[in-house]
């Protein structure tokens, strides 16, 4: 991202810092001089549309709560004026009500990019809003939270002593994360479970595993745990495994799998669909949608594939797993995914902060959208809470169909 557009969108982020110039809010010169140090950015009012959809907005209320908070506050600390500018970014974008649009302080925004690259510290697993209720998405393989038993569609409903009802998706997280080696108890209600049950998880550094491959007799299992920056390489590699073992068929895991990188899932995708074919829609505000298109791989065009699928089959899963199905490239077997179906942009606010914004929605080729109810399977197996943890009948049933499978 360029200087230019990083500055602009400092300026708009920070409830647009001299917008109350323009609604009558008197500051005298020491005031005027302790913005521009506290924000690094001079008052200069906004121009263009910016400036039309903003006239009839009201800042005075911002700045007279600041003005107060300077004048009678008391502490034994000196105020953190930057800490509430954060803090400013923060309620603005609480207020759109969107759960995955969140402002990364800097500890926040280091924290990210730890996520994304695929190494961070807590408990491993992906939470998301599903129906107004916090929500385990996914456990991560071989996490603390799975082998503590947390399980895809764990409803969490208090973090250590605080109830989560009234809890922001970024506060959560920030509740469940921590220091390694640190506890956290998470009370959770799991479906057919009478009671809520106390689940003790012990944080550590989470290393998010790629992924993982294994022969059945002329099937190939490929295990793909998240769509982080480096899965398009990774499955790359994976293909070429597959085409030199002799095997025939594909299983493709995708259980637990809560996404990640768009462009990782249309680059899976590529590998069975033909070039041109639509594997997602991204529908915007105001404009028309983006088609997002099979660069045309083929190797894996007439390789007979299953998709295995669950609850906590999320984002850039249901991406793939729908453009798949929809062009009857594969059968998707298990249960109904999580309905994540919005698209998230990382911009850079400073070098050190960040807001991840919801910009658009996406939907299968065919138009139907992922959020509402998420991916239904071809072939429903569902795995029953008190079953034999040794035996997989969901990859069970993907064998025994591609056993007919030519």
């Amino acid at each position: 991202m360029g200087k230019d557009r990083r500055f602009f969108v400092f300026i708009t982020a920070l409830v647009i810092v001299v917008g109350s110039f323009g609604a009558g809010t008197w500051f005298g010169f020491n005031e005027r001089a302790s913005i521009e140090r506290v924000f690094g950015v001079s008052n200069q009012a906004p121009t263009g549309d910016l400036a039309e959809k903003l006239k009839d907005v009201d800042f005075e209320p911002f700045w007279k709560a600041w003005e107060v908070v300077e004048r009678k506050h008391i502490s034994d600390d000196p105020i953190d004026r930057q800490a509430m500018v954060w803090g400013a970014i923060k309620g603005m974008v609480g207020s759109l009500g969107d759960p995955y649009t969140v402002f990364f302080p800097p500890k926040d925004h280091e924290d990210f990019q730890s996520e994304v690259k695929g190494e961070f510290s807590g408990i491993g697993a992906e939470i998301g809003i599903r129906k107004e209720t916090l929500t385990v998405i996914a456990p991560i393989k071989e996490s603390p939270s799975a082998r503590a038993g947390l399980k895809a569609g764990d409803k969490i409903l208090k973090i250590d002593d605080a109830f989560t009802e009234n809890l922001t998706l970024d506060d959560a997280i920030h509740k469940i994360r921590g220091e390694r080696g640190t506890k956290v108890v998470l009370t959770i209600g799991r479906t057919g479970e009478d009671k809520p049950r106390e689940i003790a998880i012990t944080r550590d550094v989470i290393r998010v595993p790629a992924i993982t491959t294994e022969k059945k007799g002329d099937v190939f299992i490929i295990a793909l745990s998240s769509f982080s920056e480096n899965s398009s390489g990774e499955f790359q590699k994976a293909v070429r495994e597959f085409l030199r073992s002799g095997a025939t068929k594909i299983v493709l895991d995708l259980r637990n799998n809560p996404g990640g990188y768009l462009h990782s899932s249309v680059d899976i995708a590529s590998w069975w669909l033909p070039e041109g074919e639509v594997v997602t829609r991204e529908e915007f505000r105001g404009r028309e949608a983006t088609i997002y298109r099979s660069a045309g791989f083929g190797a894996l065009e007439k390789v007979p594939t299953v998709l295995l699928v669950n609850q906590g089959s999320a984002s850039a899963s249901e991406i793939l797993g729908g453009a798949l199905q929809e062009h009857k490239k594969a059968i998707l077997i298990g249960e109904r995914t999580f309905g994540k179906g919005s698209v998230q942009e990382l911009e850079d606010i400073t070098d050190k902060t960040s807001i991840k914004v919801t910009i658009a929605r996406w939907t299968t080729p065919s138009g139907k959208s992922i959020s509402k109810e998420g991916l239904a399977p071809d072939i429903e197996v569902k795995i029953k809470p008190d079953g034999d943890p040794e035996k997989d009948p969901q990859l069970e049933r993907a064998l025994e169909h591609l056993r007919t499978a030519r």
